[in-house]
């Protein structure tokens, strides 16, 4: 007979096998988060390059991260959509907009920010 702590603990396993599961398919095969996931790899080669400070990698962390949680939940929302109304429909298409500004906006801010990690590297370099 199985404890029920042990009930928990076997839910947690299973819970972070479809998460990782998830987690593969977006890297696979969504195009969007493939290029946000290359970008995100050469900004932390980027970072090592440059030697960035525990701030600055914190900084660029949470930038790569809000971007990349924006574009999974972006894609969530797109297959959601597209699975309720599967042909053109107006409103389907206004949530699908709302949901890529929502990514907009996250890479304007992540971009924001790594501007001002890399732009005085990149201006002591050649000055």
């Amino acid at each position: 007979m199985i404890k029920k702590g042990s009930e928990f603990i076997i839910g947690r396993i299973k819970s972070i096998k479809f998460a990782l599961l998830g987690a593969w398919h977006l890297i696979t095969t969504e195009h969007a988060f493939i290029i946000h996931t290359l970008f995100s790899f050469f900004l932390i080669v980027l970072g090592f390059y440059y030697d960035l400070t525990i701030n600055d990698w914190l900084f660029q962390l949470v930038a790569i991260g809000l971007v990349l949680v924006t574009e999974a939940l972006n894609t969530v929302i797109e297959k959601i959509a597209d699975f309720i109304h599967p042909s053109y429909h107006k409103k389907i298409g206004t949530i699908k907009d709302l949901s890529a500004g929502a990514v907009f906006f996250a890479t304007l801010i992540s971009f924001c920010i790594l501007l001002l990690i890399y732009l005085p590297k990149f201006i002591s370099l050649y000055l």
